[in-house]
């Protein structure tokens, strides 16, 4: 579907929301094989990190937006680094607020966040996104068990596992649609991501 926003200077610009394809890095950490810029093989991670954001910063413009989204748009999502979101939506810096947690889905801290971004921030449309082969269904509540008997203390969140892929869409879809707080819930649709060809498939919510 095809989106007619202003841009972040001039004229409007149309943006059109297609199903495309993404590629993943060959790397398993997704950072260069043989480090660069001045970064060393005995550096961590997070130096590796703050060495690339140096780097960015040094041809850094300040693109002159506020917080409020573009399209108008809060996407939920995954946090698996398999899924490059901005690229596989052909969404633009500013265009939309992300929210990504283990398997995507609809928690009490994702609904506060829903409702920040369209009561402060002005979104109306709600992107939900899972994927397949997440690590999610691989886990039950006895995950919470297992780190009580670890560190003696059991979690307060619920692991929020599940089996069936499109049935937590749903269940994520109605938590969104039901939502006493949020303002706009006449926008919520969700999809499956396929992390082995790209594509979106809508989950129908009946």
């Amino acid at each position: 579907m095809t989106f007619f926003v202003p841009s972040h200077s001039g004229p409007r610009r149309s943006v059109t929301t297609t199903v495309i394809a993404m590629s993943t890095s060959a790397s398993p950490t997704g950072f260069p094989a043989e480090p660069t810029g001045g970064i060393t093989a005995g550096d961590t991670v997070t130096d590796r990190l703050v060495e690339a954001n140096k780097r960015y910063a040094s041809d850094f413009t300040d693109p002159g937006m506020d917080a409020r989204p573009v399209l108008g748009v809060a996407v939920v999502s995954c946090m698996d680094a398999r899924i490059d979101l901005h690229a596989a939506l052909g969404l633009e810096l500013g265009d939309c607020h992300t929210i990504r947690n283990a398997g995507g889905v609809v928690t009490d801290d994702v609904m506060r966040s829903l409702t920040i971004s369209q009561r402060a921030l002005g979104t109306r449309s709600v992107v939900l996104i899972h994927h397949t082969s997440c690590g999610l269904e691989s886990l039950t509540e006895e995950f919470r068990h297992e780190l009580e008997l670890e560190v003696g203390q059991r979690p307060a969140w619920a692991v929020e596992s599940f089996r069936d892929v499109d049935q937590d869409v749903r269940q994520s879809m109605e938590r969104v649609r039901t939502s006493p707080f949020l303002l706009h819930t006449d926008d919520v649709r969700g999809f499956v991501f396929d992390v082995t060809t790209g594509l979106l498939r809508e989950i129908d919510p009946a």
